[in-house]
């Protein structure tokens, strides 16, 4: 018993990725709120939680504990898995993506090419990145070999 009681401990405080899809309506209203804010399209908390039909206290309830995947990666070290297919150019054109937008790539690890493609791993500091995270992200998809594009992990 005591071990089931200390993985909940563990995990109390932790931080999980999850989809918007299954978040609840108070939750999103809220980050909504946030990005509206942020954005400068509502000049207070009240004129953005009477638009996005919220209340002022779930707004204040949820704010400080959820915030845009971006956000969170910010003066991070991202970790990034990509399946790239096996011709000329493809991992240069990918890393050459992430220096352009201000990354600092930290690790590279890449697999033997199997069956035409290969795995790669590339660490990437995000500190001086001058776009956010999700645009890089869809920006390392749209390099031509990029079959496929995770995120790992960030540290």
């Amino acid at each position: 018993m005591e071990n089931m009681e200390t993985m909940e401990n563990e995990h109390r405080n932790g931080f999980f990725l999850v989809r918007e899809e299954i978040l609840p309506e108070a939750i999103k209203k809220t980050i909504r709120v946030k990005e509206m804010l942020k954005r400068g399209d509502a000049r207070t908390i009240n004129e953005a939680v009477e638009r996005m039909e919220l209340s002022r206290s779930a707004y204040y309830k949820y704010k400080d504990y959820v915030f845009p995947f971006y956000e969170a990666s910010k003066n991070k070290i991202v970790t990034l898995t990509f399946l790239l297919e096996h011709k000329k150019g493809v991992l240069s054109n990918v890393l050459n993506t992430i220096s352009s937008d201000g990354g600092s790539v930290m690790t590279i690890n890449q697999g033997i090419p199997l069956q035409g493609v290969a795995n790669a791993t590339v660490s990437i500091e995000t500190v001086n990145l001058t776009i956010d995270l999700e645009a890089l992200l869809d920006k390392l998809r749209m390099v031509d070999g990029v079959k496929r594009l995770e995120v790992l992990g960030q540290a």
